[in-house]
């Protein structure tokens, strides 16, 4: 009989941790691409697309006109951005590296790797909210 309850017992502990293991997949990715797909905007009033395409679209005024728009490709928790089209200050010719994090579902942050364009690093840098 003892050995039938402590059979029970395993098989309730293996399904909370089960449970707890599958929760905890589905919450938000951390790295990869799909941590930063979605629409962002930050303190500026910058508003952000990134598509599962690996391409973006920027609304610097927020004003729905597309004022810049790039590609960019993830490894891990690094990007790499590339303005395509668009407004074409000077300096932003070259790629934008970034680390980032997701602190909270709704949340993206970005620190500096390299990048010569002030105008990307002053918009990146700031923190980015789930629009």
């Amino acid at each position: 009989m003892d050995g039938m309850k402590m059979q029970s017992s395993l098989r309730i502990v293996f399904a909370g941790v089960l449970f707890l293991l599958l929760n905890a997949c589905a919450t938000y990715p951390q790295s990869g691409r799909s941590a930063l797909v979605g629409t962002w905007t930050n303190s500026l009033g910058t508003v952000w697309m990134i598509k599962t395409d690996g391409t973006f679209d920027v609304d610097l005024k927020h004003q729905g006109k597309r004022d810049a728009w790039g590609t960019y490709t993830v490894s891990g928790g690094t990007v790499t951005l590339q303005r395509t089209g668009g407004i074409n200050p000077r300096g932003c010719t070259g790629p934008g590296v970034y680390k980032f994090t997701r602190p909270d579902k709704d949340s993206l942050h970005f620190a500096l790797a390299s990048d010569a364009c002030k105008l990307r690093k002053k918009n990146v840098l700031l923190a980015w909210h789930r629009k």
